[in-house]
């Protein structure tokens, strides 16, 4: 099998030496988010919640540009500097996911990109098209 990168306006660009998301066969390895609005590059905004959501968006338009939607998630990392910030984590995600939840870890970090208070990447699992 041999990869595929994805890659899509609809989120930000990469800021770095990555790919959004790279897909194998039915697998795809989605690249960190960070809560930058994809058209101007820039943070959402400083609150918390609010960075958490575009996040969320962000990976949205990732899993979609590669074939599926968020919901063919299995996997998510969430990288936090405050791991106090979790409760709204959990209330968020529960906004964009439905059962069966994806596995997921939550690393607590001194710092991420550009200042951001949450990141997030994850392996989808696309349906099979059998």
């Amino acid at each position: 099998m041999s990869k595929v990168i994805v890659n899509t306006d609809q989120a930000p660009a990469a800021i770095g030496t990555y790919s959004q998301a790279v897909k194998i066969g039915t697998t795809v390895y989605l690249s960190g988010q960070i809560p930058l609005v994809p058209a101007t590059m820039e943070m959402v905004s400083d609150d918390f919640r609010a960075q958490a959501v575009q996040v969320f968006k962000n990976l949205s338009a990732v899993c979609e540009a590669a074939g599926g939607e968020l919901q063919d998630m299995v996997k998510v990392q969430i990288y936090l500097p405050d791991l106090g910030q979790f409760a709204i984590v959990n209330e968020v995600m529960a906004e964009f996911f439905e059962q069966p939840y994806p596995a997921r870890a939550a690393i607590g970090v001194r710092a991420l990109p550009k200042g951001a208070q949450i990141e997030i990447d994850g392996i989808m699992e696309l349906p099979s098209t059998n």
